[in-house]
């Protein structure tokens, strides 16, 4: 099995963008596009390019990204059982729970079916949802008890609860993200054992980062109160852990949690006096994890994970490349929008 998955996980690894591949989609002609992209194994996004102009607007695009996604990960599953294919297939449940939130907000204003069904992600094989069913549901109140019968109950009936409270369809949002990321919390921590460091090197720097971007953004975006704001963040035993986080949503500025920060964070963020800042640094921070676990010996099942964290920002900034070629932008201004790993990382 191991041997297997690291073939091929270096095979796929190769696939890893440089940030010479988005120069050459940002400034290649539209003629060529297809090709770059068929190259670059993102088969089914040349497909679209292939087609006519109008198959390129944002959703179909998204749609076509997460495909590629999910056809890789159903490669990379083919040899795990156990833990390590339970943790694997919850990753891709993301994109589902992101449906579970189209189809609450769709109920909440009176979209109509047929449409509604046209904005989710189609999931394949990894779909756990009856979308035909729930989005005939008559209203929220009944969505909400469709969704608590079915897969995602305990994420669901947690966001409900706050949902109550507030009536705040971002607290829904929120409450629903809070809970899938606990989940994925829990499903780590035995890989974390049986992996060693190098499962807790991927799941430390991404938890801490949704974490802090969370927790600055409901404090000071949203001015949430300091009680709501650690209701709403990940439950962690990471480098920010929940006793810390609980301190640090009582503070009053973003300095003052900057300066409270453990010093290998605090590190990251040097510098940093806004929110998105602070996102993009640990954001790099985690990829750069990745890339380090991808490279060395860590156990097969480590390195697939940190495969599909650096294959996915890939994807995010091709997304972000074709978008802005879309719409026109010029070519600096499109490549200030990609984040990049370090130039021969792979």
């Amino acid at each position: 099995m191991s041997a297997y998955l690291n073939t091929r996980v270096s095979i796929y690894a190769e696939r890893l963008w440089r940030p010479v591949d988005f120069d050459a989609l940002t400034r290649a002609p539209d003629d060529q596009l297809a090709d770059i992209l068929a190259e670059r194994g993102l088969s089914q996004l040349a497909v679209g390019y292939r087609d006519s102009a109008g198959d390129r607007d944002p959703l179909s695009l998204e749609q076509r990204i997460i495909a590629e996604v999910l056809d890789e990960t159903r490669v990379l599953l083919r040899p795990l059982g156990g833990d390590e294919r339970d943790f694997l297939l919850y990753w891709t449940e993301r994109f589902e729970v992101s449906n579970v939130k189209t189809l609450l907000r769709g109920k909440m204003t009176g979209e109509r079916p047929a449409a509604l069904l046209g904005r989710l992600t189609p999931m394949g094989a990894f779909g756990r949802l009856d979308v035909q069913d729930l989005v005939h549901a008559e209203d929220v109140a009944e969505l909400m008890r469709r969704l608590e019968a079915g897969p995602y109950a305990g994420i669901v009936r947690q966001a409900r609860r706050a949902f109550e409270e507030s009536q705040d369809p971002f607290i829904l949002d929120a409450a629903l993200d809070r809970g899938y990321y606990e989940g994925l919390a829990r499903r780590a921590r035995p890989l974390e054992v049986g992996a060693g460091a190098s499962m807790r090197n991927l799941m430390g720097p991404m938890i801490d980062r949704i974490n802090l971007v969370w927790l600055l953004r409901y404090r000071f975006n949203y001015n949430l109160p300091p009680a709501q704001v650690y209701y709403l963040l990940v439950a962690s035993h990471y480098g920010l852990s929940s006793e810390r986080l609980r301190r640090l949503a009582t503070l009053d500025s973003l300095e003052d949690i900057l300066a409270a920060l453990p010093d290998t964070i605090r590190a990251v963020l040097d510098g940093v006096d806004n929110i998105p800042d602070a996102h993009a640094r640990m954001d790099q921070a985690a990829a750069d994890a990745a890339v380090k676990v991808l490279r060395g010996g860590a156990p097969a099942i480590a390195r697939a994970f940190a495969y599909l964290i650096l294959r996915e920002r890939d994807l995010r900034a091709v997304r972000a490349v074709l978008r802005g070629r879309h719409l026109g932008l010029p070519v600096e201004a499109i490549l200030a929008t990609t984040r990049r790993a370090p130039e021969g990382a792979f």
